[in-house]
């Protein structure tokens, strides 16, 4: 898979301010790792007068084959041997869309720090791809590419020079020219190479709205081809495609008031008519780790009990988690978690944060060891107390990761449930609720065992009686640096929760059992995960 973007100067503006632009020196032949293969950067050529910058991509098949069961389903022609012969590997398509904004992202967002004047200077350029899918054909290729200022050259190829006679492939030779700004040009191929080959190799999730109305922006309002470019550019999933031709139809009005879209989109008053609802406890929960994990600068997570995958789901919408692990001893929850985080659907760049697998907190586990921070949300209390040590060996003592954040019901609140009988604990599985005192005992004897440094904050609102409805510690490895403390945790949100908010983190990979107290001991588990069981919360 081939593109070149060629320029001609002067002694006055030479070409090799190609060079600049690109934030690739011509000097030197650079590759760079991409999802699907390896993309090389060279420079067939490079002077005062003449300068060419070519980007190879070789797309390495077999993981073309393994990272798209179950993405886009324009990702390969629709064959059975589909995904083992098709023209992925050469020819110009979504791969080397993503390849583009991967090694030239600064030069598509108009940045150059060396030379800050470039970017906005139109310059000379002449783009080639050899080999284009172009469904619609050569008359497409101009419907597209004429509009935006551009001398089109779309020659079809046969479908084989020996055979004449067979007549022409869906494929074409594309050569622009034309004065544009570098950055407006990486965008246009950023947006019409796979709206030509009308196919995605990833799953068109909703932020690929964001993403083409970015790369669209100064153009796609106004593109006679708009509906078109927007339906093939989103995978024809209509919803996505009306939400993003109300957003362009919405910059267009408000250009032409010169005002900004949000001044336009006024119809709702959010002070005045949005009412504010109670916030579930588990909402809370996950806030309140998501800001200790934020404050521990943690970026690979454990999430230990993962349960249905809620708070996955939450570390995945922060960029600051790179690398996601959820851990579940049952089966069933993580084929829920994996349903319930669309997996099989997500983008490509997600879905390589984010594993699910299968353990027990009962035994030591060295996959569980290396990470910056674990999390233990609504886990412990599903265990016997006869299994703790096992769980806090496998976590504190084997795992030992830099920080822990554990969550667990306090006791003291359950007076607080007008619906759970005197004397219940909140959910039928829990094998015990501790009170304040007892957890903080317990939690600081683990750092003290451990070598970590116990700090406690609550979770919910705080009743002056008798505490907030979940109490919370972080233990920081003695020593560890990593990252400041979290403020405290509770939250003066109302709870919309009953007998006791909502467990949805009840599950637990550390199951009780008979008896044992270390991580490599044995132990009857119950095969289920019983977090998600109160997740009503």
């Amino acid at each position: 898979m081939f593109l070149t973007i060629s320029t001609n100067g002067s002694a006055d503006r030479p070409a090799t301010d190609l060079g600049f632009l690109l934030h690739k020196h011509p000097d030197n032949a650079q590759q760079f790792s991409t999802a699907h293969g390896v993309a090389h950067v060279f420079y067939p050529e490079a002077d005062e007068q003449q300068c060419t910058a070519a980007l190879l991509l070789e797309v390495d098949a077999v993981a073309l084959v393994r990272r798209g069961q179950g993405k886009s389903r324009g990702g390969v022609p629709d064959s059975a041997l589909g995904q083992y012969v098709n023209d992925r590997p050469y020819a110009a398509s979504s791969l080397l869309a993503v390849a583009l904004r991967g090694v030239f992202g600064s030069a598509m967002k108009g940045q150059c720090k060396a030379r800050p004047e470039l970017p906005g200077r139109a310059m000379p350029l002449r783009i080639e791809v050899p080999v284009l899918p172009a469904r619609g054909g050569a008359e497409l290729v101009r419907r597209l590419f004429e509009p935006l200022g551009w001398t089109v050259a779309a020659e079809p190829l046969p479908l084989d020079g020996t055979f004449p006679e067979w007549g022409e492939s869906r494929y074409v030779r594309l050569v622009l020219e034309g004065e544009r700004r570098l950055d407006e040009a990486l965008r246009h191929l950023y947006v019409l190479l796979p709206v030509l080959d009308d196919a995605k190799h990833y799953w068109v999730a909703p932020d690929e709205v964001d993403k083409l109305l970015l790369a669209g922006q100064g153009w796609l309002e106004d593109h006679p081809e708009q509906r078109l470019i927007v339906g093939r550019y989103l995978a024809r999933r209509w919803a996505l495609t009306n939400r993003a031709i109300e957003r362009l139809a919405l910059e267009r009005l408000a250009e032409a008031d010169d005002v900004d879209g949000e001044e336009i989109d006024n119809a709702v008053d959010e002070e005045v008519d949005t009412e504010q609802k109670p916030v579930p406890l588990a909402v809370q929960r996950r806030a309140a780790i998501l800001a200790e994990l934020r404050a521990a600068k943690a970026a690979r997570v454990l999430d230990l009990g993962c349960g249905q995958g809620q708070l996955v789901g939450a570390l995945l919408k922060e960029r600051q988690f790179t690398e996601i692990v959820g851990v579940d001893v049952s089966m069933r929850a993580l084929h829920e978690a994996r349903r319930r985080l669309r997996l099989d659907r997500m983008s490509e760049r997600q879905s390589e944060r984010v594993r699910l697998v299968q353990g027990s907190l009962a035994y030591t586990d060295g996959r569980l060891q290396g990470y910056d921070a674990a999390v233990l949300s609504e886990v412990v209390e599903h265990v016997d107390p006869a299994r703790l040590p096992a769980l806090e060996y496998a976590v504190f003592g084997s795992a030992r990761p830099r920080t822990v954040v554990v969550t667990t019901p306090n006791v003291e609140y359950n007076v607080r449930w007008e619906s759970l009988p005197a004397g219940h604990v909140r959910h039928a599985d829990h094998r015990f609720e501790w009170t304040r005192d007892e957890f903080r005992r317990w939690a600081e004897e683990v750092g003290t065992r451990h070598g970590y440094a116990v700090t406690f904050g609550p979770v919910g609102p705080e009743d002056p009686e008798v505490g907030p409805p979940t109490q919370l510690a972080r233990f920081r490895l003695a020593g560890d640096d990593g990252g400041g403390h979290g403020s405290d945790a509770g939250s003066d949100n109302g709870s919309g929760d009953e007998n006791g908010g909502g467990d949805e983190n009840s599950g637990s990979s550390a199951h009780s059992g008979d008896s044992g107290n270390s991580g490599n001991s044995g132990s009857k588990e119950s095969g289920r995960s019983m977090r998600g069981k109160e997740a009503a919360a």
